[in-house]
């Protein structure tokens, strides 16, 4: 009951985030923030697809494959975007920072829409890969349309074939995104020890990419939580292995979705003061 618990109040903080990031038009009209909804909405839908799944399996519930295959594809749909706008919304912070000038220019709402539908058509691009493959197994594998077990990613895409699939694109994936971070890392860490001016600016952006190399590791750590519980799995005992995947469900699966909450939500001056209010004020709603 914690992890659901956990998840609705994440879930509550992130959707009044997503409400503010278009209650005005500052937040609609600055790169950053297109970019923040965008990352806010993938991760508020993996948490509710991820939710969904754990409540099915807590429940000891076996649904079919065509109820379970939607459910897995939404949420490792959601998962790519994720890491490709933090690498998008890193390298919107060097350009702000290294060349100010320039950042209008660049990240325009033209070439922001642009870059949002490619993360979106690299995502759907990953689950038509994966449908096909599905397609080719069940047509040559006999199965029953009822699941033998809960619906999770490893029931689903049960042959080798997608764990050598999802190894190759998570390792390229995640490589090239981590690249992308560290390298605007140290540009605006450059910057910095140069810069005469602003040098508050420029330290703040370093502790933004900081947190993102942070949310990116986590979100790696959480597409390995499946192999992790499987080896543990051979040592302890159900009880212990159920906490442990408790554990790893807040930790793993949880926790980084809300990130995004916390690193803009109340580090962020212009977002705040907006964040807080609605928070306040819908709290105070629900109260009477």
């Amino acid at each position: 009951m914690l992890s659901v618990g956990s998840s609705c109040s994440f879930f509550y903080i992130n959707s009044v985030l997503l409400f503010t990031l278009r209650s005005k038009q500052v937040f609609c009209e600055t790169s950053r923030y297109i970019l923040l909804f965008n990352l806010l909405f993938a991760d508020t839908a993996t948490l509710v697809s991820n939710l969904l799944l754990y409540i099915l399996a807590f429940l000891g519930l076996r649904i079919s494959y065509y109820a379970c295959g939607p459910l897995i594809l939404l949420s490792v749909f959601t998962i790519t975007i994720s890491p490709l706008t933090l690498a998008v919304m890193s390298f919107e912070r060097f350009v702000a920072v290294c060349y100010p000038l320039r950042h209008a220019a660049i990240f325009t709402m033209r070439s922001l829409s642009i870059i949002i539908a490619l993360v979106w058509a690299f995502s759907f691009i990953h689950i038509l890969i994966r449908v096909f493959m599905l397609l080719y197994v069940f047509t040559t594998t006999s199965l029953d349309l009822q699941m033998n077990d809960f619906c999770s990613l490893e029931a689903m895409f049960f042959t080798p074939i997608f764990n050598y699939f999802e190894e190759a694109y998570s390792s390229i994936l995640f490589l090239s995104v981590g690249a992308i971070i560290f390298a605007s890392y140290i540009g605006v860490a450059l910057v910095a020890r140069s810069a005469s001016k602003d040098k508050a600016s420029a330290r703040k952006a370093l502790q933004t990419l900081l947190l993102h190399l942070i949310q990116l590791s986590l979100i790696l750590t959480s597409t390995l939580s499946s192999t992790i519980i499987t080896s543990i799995a051979r040592r302890v005992g159900r009880l212990t292995l159920m906490r442990i995947y408790n554990v790893c469900f807040v930790c793993l699966t949880i926790l980084p979705r809300c990130l995004s909450a916390l690193i803009y939500g109340l580090r962020d001056q212009t977002i705040r003061p907006a964040l807080m209010q609605n928070l306040c004020c819908r709290w105070r709603c629900s109260l009477f």
